[in-house]
């Protein structure tokens, strides 16, 4: 069973589909693309994706509907799964008068669309696009969020000027023909953006619908400490049952790995509220708001840190991994981003993390060893994790007990190799701030 993610994040349609052997050869199980719905073509700019102007469409600056189309048969063929990015809390924020600002997709876009009528049809996705969409009754009062911390403003005003959409009869009945038509084009999931921006019955709407049922869908409940998660994430578990981003386990990492920090505290971080239960959890250690967003790029780990925190999440026992590979869109404000995370899914320690995620999955998660700066655990009787975070070397006697013996065992990363014969314990040594991924 392969279920990381590969987050191709701003890629081009037709540039996925040329690299998917690639993406296979990996052992990544699902892509996550940009947002389809329509935005500007011409606008290369990547926040131009989740502004979208019209559900009826599908066609931006990533490609049209036939790229799409192209995409979900080519990745089907090697059993690789193809996830959405829905914009559903907003329409986009354009400069018009105010009295023409609520109207989607606006009377120069219908102007554009009749003048150009078969173009438009070809991406169309459903509907008449004659007649608009979205009228002022569809939205919320234009008033910004002031308190970010208010449930209530959070879900009933603007996201920095976006056109809130109301949870009335007919927005209602557009969202959830748009996921009815998505999902019959071949979608296997959807994530959906800002997610913590939208009420329940908004949610629901989609998440409970039954041509839904056999889709993995995934929700972007954005938290950067404990009080944002009672506020946001723990509502959202308890009222809903789809997956999410792991954002406080993001968080325990972040804690565990800064200076004075413990390993210790990513023994079992479930059990104390830190992490979201295996079943729902989307476990990653950079997501796109982390780099893109300068209220979030707090949030980043230290690259070092980055890796030996990977190696944790694809070698523990809980959730689907998420790997975020983007294309240098950060490096215009920050060029010590460059090609950080350019070609990620095809990086030697990314492939050997999967590989060994995808071979130990269903396999229990025992600790060997625990202390402040390093973490050793097994999965099941044919895989070893050792995490060293200090800058020292660490020498560590570990129970052969519950594993594969005698056998020969690989390190994936480094590619050393050792052979376990029928002794009680040996002496594992890590060296510093690296991370081992053994394998029978």
């Amino acid at each position: 069973m392969k279920d990381v993610i590969l987050h191709a994040f701003n890629w081009k349609y037709k540039d996925i589909i040329d690299k998917l052997q690639d993406i296979s050869d990996s052992g990544f199980g699902a892509i996550l693309i940009g947002p389809p719905l329509y935005s500007d073509p011409s606008k290369e700019i990547w926040w131009q994706r989740y502004q979208p102007k019209d559900y009826r469409i599908l066609l931006s600056f990533l490609g049209n509907k036939k790229d799409i189309e192209d995409l979900l048969r080519e990745a089907h063929k090697k059993d690789i799964k193809i996830y959405a990015d829905m914009v559903l809390n907003h329409m986009a924020n354009e400069n018009r008068k105010p009295s023409k600002k609520l109207n989607f997709p606006g009377k120069n876009e219908l102007k554009k669309y009749s003048s150009n009528i078969r173009y438009y049809e070809k991406n169309k996705l459903y509907g008449n696009l004659r007649k608009g969409l979205f009228s002022p009754s569809d939205f919320n009062d234009q008033i910004n969020i002031q308190d970010w911390k208010n449930p209530l403003d959070v879900k009933y005003q603007q996201l920095q000027d976006l056109p809130d959409l109301k949870d009335n009869y007919w927005v209602l009945k557009q969202q959830r023909r748009l996921f009815y038509e998505m999902q019959k084009m071949g979608f296997d999931g959807f994530r959906i953006d800002a997610i913590k921006h939208l009420n329940k019955r908004q949610i629901d709407n989609i998440i409970n619908q039954l041509f839904l049922k056999d889709c993995f869908l995934f929700g972007e409940v954005l938290t950067t400490n404990e009080g944002e998660v009672d506020i946001f994430m723990k509502p959202f578990l308890s009222e809903t049952h789809i997956s999410a981003y792991d954002f406080p386990l993001q968080e325990q990492l972040r804690n565990s790995f800064k200076y004075n920090g413990s390993l210790k505290n990513l023994v079992d971080p479930f059990y104390y509220g830190k992490a979201l239960h295996w079943s729902r959890a989307v476990t990653f250690t950079v997501n796109h708001d982390l780099p893109l967003n300068e209220d979030f790029r707090s949030l980043l780990l230290d690259p070092q840190d980055e890796f030996l925190a990977n190696v944790y999440i694809f070698g523990r026992d809980s959730g689907i991994p998420l790997v975020y590979s983007d294309n240098n869109e950060s490096t215009l404000t920050h060029p010590e981003d460059h090609n950080r995370w350019v070609d990620a899914y095809k990086r030697k320690d990314i492939r050997a993390m999967i590989y060994f995620h995808n071979n130990v999955i269903g396999k229990p998660m025992v600790i060997l060893y625990e202390y402040d700066n390093f973490l050793i655990f097994r999965r099941g009787d044919k895989g070893i994790v050792a995490i060293n975070k200090s800058n020292e070397w660490v020498h560590a006697d570990i129970s052969l007990d519950g594993l594969k013996t005698p056998a020969n065992f690989k390190e994936l990363i480094q590619g050393y190799e050792m052979k376990l014969d029928k002794e009680e314990s040996i002496n594992l040594a890590i060296g510093p701030r690296s991370a081992q991924m053994w394998l029978v």
